[in-house]
């Protein structure tokens, strides 16, 4: 046989072979790094939107504060791992999950009102909607329903296996964190400062323990003096006296979600250390004060804010599972 008809279809061959390698290679790849799109569920479960949204409305009918608690879940779960519903894991005598770190311990509350969103999602489609997004929806609409401003939530995300303690208790801010922490926190979750400050805003609804203000109001300077003994007044001095009072983190309207938060702020009147920061001479002062003159420009900023923190490393394409029951894997 000629030798050049034998090189060109050992070439052609070559070639078919590296072309089904490719295809295969690419098919694992865009399998394991799907991608989240507002559309998921348009065909498998267009009926997830009405099942949350009504027992989100039934639920801050019942208590108001629930709505800042469950977007405040939504925070502490994709700072663990990325949003993949590991914090809705309960401990089991083999399984450590993230529900008793210190930052969530006693403080993040909420997980009936998911369950009974998880309960009425598997009756329009059994099987289909995964913990993650029930979270992200259910997050979504906590602030639509409080007044605040409307997104596409990205979908198409699946629940972890696994859980961390450890993550849950490192990677999430602490009420006393300084401008530099907060910023590092939110840097090493791919977030800028600028999303760290229209994130914070999410405080404009909701309440705080008395522990985790007791120091700003009494030991800190940049604090008016006549707030700081209003919140005196319910949270004693004393550790362990009064540490699960509460008080609203914004002081007007702790269930209306606007820019009342960063007014307070350039008041000297955040409840919180970490809150205060934002505003505090330092590099996050401008946006702050742009918030206070614009409520459009903080929504807007929220809303990029919510998206990007919603995209932290999702378990997508075969990766993770769809859970039965969001408290436990299957």
């Amino acid at each position: 046989m000629d030798r050049s008809i034998m090189a060109a279809r050992k070439c052609s061959s070559s070639g078919i072979i590296a072309l089904i390698l490719f295809l295969l290679l690419a098919a694992g790849t865009s399998s394991a790094t799907a991608q989240l799109s507002a559309g998921f569920y348009s065909h498998s479960c267009p009926g997830v939107y009405d099942a949350v949204r009504s027992v989100m409305k039934a639920a801050i009918g019942r208590e108001q504060r629930m709505g800042a608690s469950i977007l405040r879940m939504f925070f502490h779960d994709c700072f663990v791992q990325g949003c993949d519903a590991s914090l809705l894991l309960d401990d089991t005598a083999s399984f450590q999950g993230e529900k008793m770190a210190t930052p969530n311990n006693g403080s993040v509350r909420g997980f009936e009102v998911i369950d009974d969103i998880k309960t009425a999602v598997e009756k329009v489609c059994p099987g289909v909607v995964s913990c993650a997004d029930i979270l992200a929806i259910a997050a979504r609409d906590s602030v639509v329903i409080l007044g605040g401003p409307n997104w596409d939530v990205k979908l198409g995300r699946r629940d972890s296996t696994t859980a961390s303690f450890s993550g849950a208790n490192n990677n999430i801010p602490p009420p006393t964190s300084g401008l530099s922490n907060l910023t590092s926190l939110f840097a090493a979750q791919g977030l800028s400062q600028k999303d760290m400050v229209a994130l914070s805003g999410a405080h404009t609804i909701g309440q705080a323990r008395c522990t985790n203000f007791r120091a700003h109001v009494y030991n800190d300077t940049n604090i008016d003096d006549a707030f700081a003994r209003t919140r005196q007044s319910a949270c004693p001095r004393t550790s362990g006296s009064g540490d699960n009072n509460l008080a609203p983190l914004d002081l007007q309207t702790p269930t209306v979600f606007e820019n009342n938060y960063y007014k307070n702020l350039v008041c000297k009147k955040g409840l919180l250390h970490s809150d205060q920061e934002l505003f505090n001479g330092g590099s996050t002062d401008a946006q702050v004060q742009s918030y206070v003159s614009s409520q459009s420009a903080f929504f807007a900023d929220f809303v990029t804010g919510m998206i990007k923190m919603g995209d932290i490393t999702p378990l997508t394409g075969s990766n993770g599972e769809i859970r039965k029951n969001c408290r436990r894997i299957n």
